[in-house]
């Protein structure tokens, strides 16, 4: 799979973006993170590996314990790609209001 679609997969589950969302307040543990959920800790476990192959958590070891952080720099390539088609899609509605400017005209011009 490609780096996009990773980030995409990995955002397209609720449970991992609420996770993003818990993350987005500062470094976790993993039991900290795993707590909000009424789910086995294996499936939190899975929920960050997704999470850690799209880049965007990182884990960082201190001392014995480990913290969980959210890198947000994927999210930038998600926003480019979808600017990408916002572009598009702009530009197909302008070309609608045009149509309909020109038919409104048109209507005018033969009363």
């Amino acid at each position: 799979m490609d780096h996009l679609t990773d980030i995409l997969t990995a955002i397209s589950h609720p449970t991992r973006r609420a996770i993003i969302g818990q993350l987005a307040n500062g470094p976790a543990r993993f039991l900290d993170i795993a707590k909000p959920f009424d789910t086995a800790l294996n499936a939190v476990t899975k929920h960050l590996k997704l999470l850690e192959r799209a880049g965007l958590i990182e884990r960082r070891k201190q001392g014995r314990e480990v913290f969980i952080s959210f890198r947000a720099e994927p999210l930038r390539e998600v926003a480019e790609w979808m600017n990408e088609y916002e572009h598009f899609w702009n530009e197909r509605l302008d070309q609608f209001e045009g149509y309909f400017e020109e038919r409104n005209r048109e209507e005018k011009d033969s009363k």
